[in-house]
């Protein structure tokens, strides 16, 4: 089951650098000096990348947690 883990492991990782680039995107829409719809729209952009992220970060966990049992 060692594939298991480090296909997970990759996943989570995947997971992770997408919630830093949600972290950089909303920095760039707060510093750029845009209106506040403007800056409204693009966070709202963001949340949906956010949590697609942290779902899969969240699979990449659980695949990992999955493969420790089974091995």
């Amino acid at each position: 089951m060692g594939w298991l883990i480090w296909s997970g492991s990759a996943v989570s990782l995947l997971g992770v650098a997408g919630i830093v680039w949600c972290i950089v995107l909303v920095a760039r829409a707060r510093g750029g000096g845009l209106p506040d719809p403007e800056v409204r729209a693009r966070l709202q952009r963001v949340v949906a990348l956010n949590l697609g992220a942290l779902f899969l970060s969240a699979i990449g966990l659980m695949m990992v947690v999955i493969g420790i049992i089974l091995g």
